[in-house]
C-alpha cells in the first residue's frame, strides 16, 4: 500500500509540472490546427487541382488497378483495387501546409530568441562598463573654501 501511495504522489507531482501542461496544450493545438489545414486543402485548395486535372472531387482521381468483378445478378464477387492518388495528394499538400506553418513558428520564435538574447548581453555590457567607470578612483571636486585659497594665492603672485 505504501508502495502505491509513493507512485500516486510521484504521478501527482508529474502531472503537475508546468511542462506537461504546455505539452497539453501544445498537442490540442495542434489537433484544431491540424482540423483547420484540412479543411484549407479540401475545400480551397483541392478544387482548383482538381481543376487542372479535369475532375470533379481530388479523391475521384484514382488508378483501378483490377475492376470490380460481379455476378449476373450485379453481386460484386471480386472487390476492384484502386490506387487512390488524389487523397494521397491532398495528403502530402495537408503535410507541407503544417510543416511551413511549424516552420515559421520556430523560425519567428527563434528570432526573437535571439533579439532578446542580444538585449541582455548588450545590458551586461552596459552594466560591467558602469561597473568598471565606478571602479575608477576620480579625484574629487576641489570645495568652494579650496577654489578661493587658490584664486587668492595666484592673485598674490602678481
Amino acid at each position: 500500500m505504501k508502495e502505491k501511495k509513493g507512485m500516486m504522489q510521484e504521478f501527482k507531482e508529474f502531472i503537475m509540472r508546468g511542462n506537461v501542461l504546455d505539452m497539453a496544450v501544445g498537442v490540442i493545438i495542434a489537433g484544431a490546427f491540424g482540423k483547420i489545414t484540412t479543411a484549407l486543402v479540401n475545400n480551397i485548395l483541392m478544387p482548383f487541382i482538381s481543376l487542372i486535372f479535369g475532375a470533379r472531387d481530388m479523391t475521384a482521381l484514382n488508378v483501378i488497378v483490377r475492376e470490380a468483378v460481379t455476378d449476373a445478378d450485379g453481386n460484386v464477387v471480386k472487390e476492384a483495387i484502386v490506387l487512390g492518388f488524389g487523397t494521397f495528394v491532398a495528403t502530402i499538400i495537408d503535410f507541407i501546409l503544417v510543416a511551413l506553418v511549424v516552420f515559421l513558428i520556430v523560425k519567428a520564435f527563434n528570432k526573437a530568441r535571439e533579439k532578446a538574447e542580444a538585449k541582455k548581453k548588450a545590458e551586461e555590457e552596459a552594466a560591467a562598463a558602469a561597473a568598471a567607470a565606478a571602479a575608477e578612483e576620480v579625484p574629487p571636486a576641489p570645495t568652494t573654501e579650496e577654489l578661493l585659497v587658490e584664486i587668492r594665492d595666484l592673485l598674490a603672485k602678481k
